[in-house]
């Protein structure tokens, strides 16, 4: 090999060592404890600058004389005492917990789905819960409303809703007598998301123009047993009238601030996610803030944290605003219905993205119809996908049958003048153009088929449908690597070895034995297989089962082509074909041509033709 060639198989390789580093990165322990708590609480509306009216100022001078007992909740100290009680409310696909204290959600546990541990999945992710309210007094006093005790008209502890039943629970914050603030809680039997909907009614004497917000402050909980793995997932959107941006967060923190026509906000981790969507649907016309921040725990741990916050304009009067908050899993077909699938991660967002979602997915699922077990389900898919890129692949099982027809006659120049290289190009391409061999037609399908490969990679890495789902043998959940040996310590982010990555790089080693036949190329069939057994070795084992049949059912293909097709090409066969110039033989000639002409020399090029046609010669 070459020096060029050397360096990129040494740059190579340390891309894949410093990606297997990231990948091996598994956080042992995922429970929040402290580690969450307000991670992400600011003064987000401090910067409002409140100068209270004429009307007010009594008002205000009253508040002052009452907020001696406690400075920090003003007006509303008296309503950071009470009774701490809860409400459970069972669904078909939820147990969520609402508090009297924040009339906010304090758990939200998604049925039929565990964390890595066994755990039920909560998506809450602290103590205080989530989904509040937001704002500062005339007094400047900052108010979360997570600190106050609201009355409500449900006094049972649990309650339970068959699939076609709905339950509504009122919560009241009394300030005076005509002033208040109310929520309501809609839930539904059989939905993933339920409504909830705020009324300021006459705030206006203890509230500035500036309005409040409604808030979910702490993120979503992480679920799987690879943190690491997890976060390069966790993301925060807005959706804007149908165009979705998000946001990835980084040990400094970021934010942004999105104005307009507000369709959804939301946050998700790899496999679920929470989605505040103002109804009526694209009826929002406003800001929504989102900040993120990326947090180091203990034992490798790493999440990213989210907060969303919708500005909402109040300015008097009786002021309700309403919502759907989605909680639930990133299936395409659950998202699809709540308008949100744009979450569920199917690769880049133009051309790779429509693949997956239009072509891949469906036929995925289709197969799952029949098939109960998501392993079969995958033999079966990538079995078929090898039949639907049959097409595709037939030029390029077609040209490396003839490269291994000429193979002899290749190496027979190549030794003739292997001390004369520019010889060895120029005959080489002579006996390309004598059997009509195009040494670039095998790459042209390859380069077709890497969109179709880019969306599967982005379909099966994140289907939730392969989470904990059992196969066969020691592959216990195809959507983390299938560790078949642990070797107790770490070397070059190598601490494991997964069984089906091994199986897809020995069929990668066998697919470069049938199509290399160039010695030169001899190290890469060695090479690549180690290469791509290690940059497998952290992915999702179903990934890799796909991997695994679709090079198996290739090399079946390829043999059975060498061996008993019954169009099986001879020396005699290619002689006698059509001879059609290639792109890349054109373009050679073509720059050998004008070489020949301007009087230089370029490797493989006929001498006759690099003499200028201008010179002359001495006669005896």
């Amino acid at each position: 090999m070459d020096k060029k060639s050397v360096l990129a198989l040494l740059l190579i390789t340390g891309i894949i060592i410093v990606w297997m580093m990231y990948l091996s990165t598994e956080q042992r322990s995922v429970e929040p404890k402290e580690k969450f708590k307000d991670v992400l609480a600011k003064d987000s509306v401090a910067k409002d600058t409140i100068k209270p009216n004429k009307d007010t100022t009594n008002i205000a001078n009253q508040l002052q004389k009452n907020d001696n007992k406690n400075e920090k909740y003003g007006y509303f100290a008296p309503f950071t005492q009470g009774e701490y009680k809860t409400i459970t409310i069972k669904t078909k696909y939820h147990q969520i917990t609402l508090a009297n204290k924040g009339a906010n959600i304090r758990k939200l546990i998604i049925n039929n789905f565990l964390t890595w541990n066994g755990q039920p999945v909560n998506l809450i992710n602290t103590k205080k819960g989530d989904l509040y309210l937001s704002f500062r007094t005339l007094q400047n006093n900052l108010i979360d409303t997570r600190d106050l005790f609201f009355t409500t008209d449900i006094n049972q502890d649990t309650i339970k809703l068959d699939e076609k039943d709905s339950l509504t629970i009122n919560y009241a914050l009394q300030i005076s007598e005509k002033a208040a603030i109310k929520i309501r809680y809609t839930f539904y039997g059989s939905s993933y998301a339920l409504n909830y909907n705020t009324e300021f009614i006459n705030m206006d004497q203890f509230i500035p123009n500036s309005g409040y917000r409604i808030v979910w402050g702490n993120g979503i909980k992480n679920q799987e047993g690879n943190s690491v793995d997890e976060a390069s997932s966790s993301h925060a959107y807005a959706s804007l009238n149908g165009d979705l941006d998000d946001l990835d967060a980084n040990d400094e923190g970021v934010n942004e601030s999105h104005t307009g026509l507000i369709d959804y906000a939301a946050i998700k981790n790899k496999y679920f996610a929470v989605a505040l969507i103002p109804q009526p649907f694209k009826s929002f016309d406003g800001t929504v803030d989102i900040d993120g921040i990326q947090k180091h725990f203990p034992n490798n741990g790493l999440a990213k944290i989210y907060s969303i916050e919708f500005r909402i304009p109040y300015s008097g009067g009786i002021t309700s605003q309403n919502y759907k908050i989605f909680g639930g899993p990133l299936d395409y077909s659950i998202a699809q219905k709540y308008g949100v699938e744009g979450l569920v991660d199917l690769g880049f967002r133009y051309g790779i993205r429509q693949i997956g979602e239009y072509f891949m997915l469906p036929i995925f699922k289709f197969i799952h119809n029949f098939i109960p077990n998501f392993g079969v389900s995958l033999l079966i898919f990538a079995l078929l996908m090898k039949l639907l890129l049959y097409p595709l692949s037939l030029p390029q099982m077609r040209s490396s049958q003839k490269m291994q027809i000429i193979a002899p006659i290749i190496n027979q120049v190549r030794e003739k003048y292997k001390d004369d290289m520019q010889r060895q190009q120029q005959e080489t391409m002579k006996v390309y153009s004598e059997y009509g061999i195009n040494p670039m037609g095998g790459c042209l399908p390859i380069l077709l088929q890497m969109p179709i490969l880019f969306a599967l990679y982005s379909v099966l890495r994140n289907a939730i449908e392969l989470r904990q789902a059992e196969f066969v043998l020691w592959i216990t959940d195809l959507s983390i690597p299938d560790k078949i040996i642990d070797f107790g310590f770490s070397f070059m982010g190598i601490s494991q070895l997964s069984g089906l990555a091994l199986l897809m790089g020995i069929t990668l080693f066998v697919q470069q034995k049938q199509m290399i036949t160039d010695p030169r190329q001899k190290s890469m069939i060695y090479v690549m297989p180690v290469m791509m057994t290690l940059l497998f070795n952290y992915l999702p084992s179903g990934l890799n089962l796909y991997y695994f049949t679709f090079n198996l059912v290739s090399i079946l293909m390829q043999w059975y082509m060498n061996k008993f097709s019954k169009s099986k090409l001879t020396l005699e066969d290619l002689k006698k074909m059509p001879k059609k110039e290639g792109w890349l033989q054109k373009r050679m000639r073509e720059a050998q041509e004008i070489a020949a002409k301007q009087g230089r020399t370029i490797p493989g090029a006929p001498k006759q033709l690099n003499k200028p046609k201008n010179s002359t010669t001495k006669k005896k």
